[in-house]
């Protein structure tokens, strides 16, 4: 009986002073099961309706104008309540419910990315070659090149014609449509590429789609495959091969979203890096039914994987319009507006993958099904390219997350000197906004097709939405 009772002892300690992580399937609240799934299934949805950038602002415009939101317009009144918006040149969009207090009081910001890597058409890219038709491609973001050969692919982006008018491609999608491939070497003849590196295996310059094979016509001549290419670009879109010049087109993954594992728990598709954090933002500003106490944004930015340049990209003075925009309303300084602030930086983080253990160091890694993932900091080596959170700003969100009722967890980017990655978070702290990087743990990250578990999706949205009505900076 005393050793019973000791034994109790010890475990009554333990769970008053050791920390011990539990299935975010144990702690879910009645009733969650079912809201994780419909929530899924609109991620689901917006997967597929936004591969690349244009079409995920396309979306979300759809999205939040049906939700009450309006276009911006500089100079004008806002009062609490009020829902805004403005589309940066159709590739990043910004989004506020103006809150109860003014700007001076700052704002609580979710800020996702909504580009992921791709094949991009050069600019100058069809041509032929043996009779066969190829596009010229320059991969956009970090890729494994070997990765993108042999899979199917669809072609998606923008042309402006010669005449200054444009017209939107998107084919591979539909049932019936074509679709396209990059080849890849025949094991039988691959005795030399076997040699070499995971990196050289695949070189850029033979990341070349093929487009097509059958000739134009019966008369002889070169270029007979191309020109046939292209007389049927011209019949649907109208192109003429210079309009490439003036092109946005890439090639993405053709597969459509779905449900991974006989449990229906995992969702696999293309591009999850980022847009399963740029959905839980914007879901969670939609879905607002109460005007927050500080003016809720949402940044879905472009650029990230390439270092957040450009007009659309972090680093512009796009956000920095916005806000200013928002605050001149108001009266309020703007750098009174960001010192006040909270930023949560939100962008995917590595799960734990046992296959690959020796990346990992197993006590700070982020785990499927633990929840939404914390990351005081990221960058490579010794945190470079990091904003690095105070302890202060980690107990603010932990005390939400646990008063809402958040499954969240806390981890890094794998070993400290296997690698790293970095977000749009250094940029907001550098505009002296307190910030703090949380996403979604995803396993093959920036494959062809990635994988995350439908509970830190959801928990991702859980967690986005309590910090817009709840987050409190003192």
């Amino acid at each position: 009986m005393e050793e019973k009772k000791e034994e109790s002892l010890l475990q009554q300690r333990k769970k008053a002073l050791c920390f011990a992580p539990e299935n975010g399937y144990d702690r879910l609240e009645e009733g969650e099961t079912d809201r994780i799934d419909a929530y899924c299934a609109g991620y689901k949805t917006f997967l597929d309706e936004g591969k690349t950038e244009r079409e995920c602002v396309q979306y979300a415009l759809s999205q939040a104008e049906a939700a009450g939101f309006r276009p911006l317009v500089p100079g004008e009144p806002l009062r609490a309540g009020d829902k805004v918006y403005w589309n940066n040149r159709g590739k990043s969009l910004l989004l506020a419910v103006i809150g109860q207090e003014d700007l001076s009081h700052g704002a609580v910001i979710g800020a996702a990315h909504i580009d992921s890597p791709r094949l991009d058409l050069k600019q100058n890219p069809l041509y032929e070659e043996k009779e066969l038709a190829y596009c010229k491609t320059h991969y956009y973001g970090g890729i494994k090149k070997y990765q993108w050969t042999t899979i199917p692919l669809a072609l998606h982006g923008l042309v402006v014609r010669r005449d200054g008018s444009t017209v939107t491609v998107r084919i591979g999608e539909d049932p019936g449509d074509p679709q396209f491939t990059v080849g890849d070497l025949l094991p039988h003849l691959a005795g030399d590429q076997a040699k070499k590196t995971m990196g050289s295996i695949v070189s850029a310059e033979q990341l070349n789609l093929f487009v097509g094979s059958r000739p134009f016509g019966s008369e002889a001549g070169s270029d007979r495959v191309k020109l046939a290419v292209l007389e049927l670009l011209h019949e649907k879109y109208g192109m003429v091969e210079e309009d490439f010049l003036s092109a946005e087109l890439m090639a993405v993954p053709a597969a459509k979203a779905v449900d991974i594992g006989l449990d229906r728990s995992v969702i696999g598709a293309y591009g999850q890096d980022d847009r399963v954090c740029a959905y839980a933002c914007l879901k969670a500003l939609l879905d607002l039914d109460q005007t927050p106490r500080r003016t809720a944004v949402c940044v879905l930015a472009d650029k990230e994987e390439v270092g957040s340049l450009g007009v659309t990209g972090m680093q512009s003075a796009a956000f920095d319009v916005f806000m200013s925009d928002l605050c001149q309303s108001q009266g309020v300084a703007l750098k009174r507006c960001y010192e006040a602030s909270f930023c949560l930086s939100a962008d995917v983080t590595a799960a734990y993958d046992p296959n690959f253990a020796e990346a990992y160091e197993v006590r700070n890694s982020a785990f499927f099904n633990y929840g939404v993932c914390v990351s005081k900091y990221t960058g490579a080596r010794g945190k470079s390219g990091a904003s690095d959170a105070s302890a202060e700003l980690v107990g603010q969100v932990r005390r939400v997350f646990a008063d809402q009722g958040v499954v969240w967890q806390l981890a890094e980017l794998g070993k400290t000197d296997q690698g790293g990655g970095g977000t749009v978070a250094c940029y907001m702290a550098n505009r002296n906004i307190d910030t703090i990087d949380a996403g979604v743990p995803v396993l093959s990250m920036h494959a062809p097709f990635e994988t995350t578990a439908k509970l830190d999706c959801y928990m991702a949205y859980k967690g986005m939405r309590a910090l817009y009505v709840c987050h409190d900076p003192a």
